[in-house]
C-alpha cells in the first residue's frame, strides 16, 4: 500500500496544536514574583548566651520554635571584636585569649546548627557586628591603623551598642581580616549561610583616615570632599563597600557553593545614604541570596507606611526577602498585640519576618508567655501572602 505523503505533516501540526493547549491550560509563571518558601526566622544574640551554651536549654528553646512554625535561627557568632567559636584567626593576631563554651564543654555553633537540624530549621551564622568594634577592644588596641576615622580625627561613634569604633571596610588587612573568620564558619561548621547585617558598613562621617584619603586621591586626583555628605563621595565609599561583599562572597561560595549569603540592612535609603551600605546594588548583582530589611518601628501605622518602600517589591522578585521585627528588649517590652500587627501586615505583603530577638519572644517579658506564645501560633498560621 503506498504511504499517505500528508501523513507525517498532519501528525507533526497535531502534536503542536496539543502541546500549546497544555501550555495555555497551565498557569503562566510568574517573572517577578518566584516561589520561594516563607521565611521566618529569630536571631540569637549575645543575650541568649544562657541558652546557647546549655545544651537541654538550647534543645527545649528549639523545639518550641519549630513547633511554632519558625524554619530559621541567626545565632550570633561575632559580636563586640569576640568570637563565639574557636577562631584561629583571633589566636593568631592575639585579639582573642579565650573560646567560649558550652556548660557541658561543647562547640557553641557546632551544638545549634546539629540541633537546629535535627529539628528541621536552617541556621545562618550572624556577623552580627560586621566592621563594627568596642574602642576598647583588643583589635582597637593592638591595631589604631585598622581603624577608619571622622574628618577631625575621631574614631568613633555612638550606635545602639553604645560608644563604638568602625574597622576600615577599605584597609586590605581589614578585609583579610574578615573574610579569614568568615571563611572559619563555612569550612568548619555545616551552617546554611552567613549573615551580615546593618553594621558591614561605615558611617557617612567616616572615611577620612590615611589609607582612605590616599586611595581616593589615587583614583580622583583630589582630596575627599570636606562635605561627608557629597553625593559622589558617598557613592565612591559605598561602591567599595560593595566590592567588599563580591569579596566576601567570592570566598563564600569557592569553598561551599550551596552556602546562602544573607544579609539585614536599614530599609535604603537610610542605609545607602547614612552607612554607605548599597544594598540594592548587591541584590540586583546577585551577590546576595536573602534579605531581611530591619523595620523597627513604635506602632502598625508607621510600620505599615515603610512597607510600601519600592524597594522591598523589587527585593522579593529577586530574592527571599522578609522583615525584621522587634519583639522587645529587656529594658523596652513590646507588647504581643504590636508584634502581631506587624508581623501580619509584613506576610500579608508576601514578605518573611524575623524577630529581634529570642530573649523577648515568650520570656523576659512583662506579658504571661502563654500569651506571648499563642501570639506567635496565631500570626505564624497558614499563608496570608498575596
Amino acid at each position: 500500500m503506498p504511504r499517505n505523503p500528508w501523513r507525517l505533516p498532519i501528525l507533526v501540526l497535531l502534536t503542536a496544536i496539543l502541546t500549546l493547549l497544555v501550555a495555555m491550560a497551565l498557569p503562566a509563571p510568574s517573572r517577578t514574583q518566584p516561589l520561594r518558601p516563607e521565611l521566618r526566622g529569630v536571631w540569637m544574640t549575645a543575650n541568649d548566651m544562657p541558652t546557647l551554651r546549655d545544651r537541654q536549654r538550647l534543645g527545649l528553646a528549639l523545639d518550641q520554635l519549630s513547633r511554632l512554625g519558625f524554619n530559621t535561627i541567626y545565632p550570633v557568632v561575632w559580636n563586640s571584636g569576640t568570637t563565639y567559636y574557636p577562631s584561629a584567626a583571633m589566636g593568631r593576631r592575639g585579639f582573642q585569649s579565650f573560646t567560649f563554651k558550652g556548660l557541658q564543654g561543647q562547640d557553641l555553633l557546632a551544638e545549634v546548627i546539629a540541633q537546629g537540624h535535627a529539628r528541621g530549621l536552617r541556621v545562618i551564622p550572624w556577623f552580627e557586628f560586621g566592621f563594627m568594634v568596642p574602642p576598647s577592644s583588643e583589635i582597637a588596641a593592638l591595631h589604631p591603623d585598622w581603624l577608619s576615622q571622622r574628618r577631625d580625627g575621631g574614631t568613633t561613634s555612638i550606635s545602639a551598642a553604645g560608644e563604638v569604633a568602625w574597622l576600615n571596610p577599605f584597609h586590605p588587612e581589614v578585609q583579610a581580616f574578615l573574610s579569614e573568620l568568615v571563611l572559619e564558619v563555612v569550612a568548619g561548621y555545616d551552617a546554611d549561610g552567613i549573615q551580615f547585617d546593618d553594621h558591614l558598613s561605615l558611617p557617612n562621617a567616616f572615611g577620612y583616615d590615611p589609607t582612605t584619603v590616599a586611595q581616593y586621591r589615587r583614583e580622583a586626583k583630589r582630596p575627599p570632599p570636606t562635605n561627608a555628605a557629597d553625593p559622589a563621595w558617598v557613592q565612591w565609599r559605598a561602591d567599595r563597600i560593595t566590592t567588599v561583599v563580591a569579596g566576601l562572597r567570592q570566598t563564600i561560595r569557592s569553598r561551599k557553593p550551596m552556602v546562602l549569603v544573607s544579609i539585614s540592612p536599614n530599609y535604603h535609603d537610610f542605609a545607602f545614604k547614612l552607612q554607605l551600605q548599597n544594598w540594592l546594588a548587591w541584590v540586583r548583582r546577585g551577590l546576595v541570596d536573602e534579605v531581611v530589611v530591619q523595620l523597627y518601628r513604635p506602632d502598625i501605622e508607621s510600620f505599615s507606611a515603610q512597607l510600601n518602600r519600592p524597594e522591598f517589591d523589587e527585593s522579593r522578585a529577586k530574592v527571599t526577602t522578609a522583615i525584621g521585627i522587634m519583639a522587645g528588649q529587656r529594658q523596652d517590652p513590646v507588647p504581643m498585640e504590636r508584634v502581631i500587627a506587624q508581623a501580619r501586615a509584613a506576610r500579608q505583603r508576601g514578605l518573611g519576618v524575623v524577630f529581634f530577638s529570642f530573649e523577648t519572644l515568650w520570656e523576659h517579658t512583662a506579658e504571661p508567655e502563654e500569651t506571648r506564645l499563642q501570639g506567635l501560633r496565631d500570626v505564624l498560621a497558614g499563608s496570608v501572602g498575596p
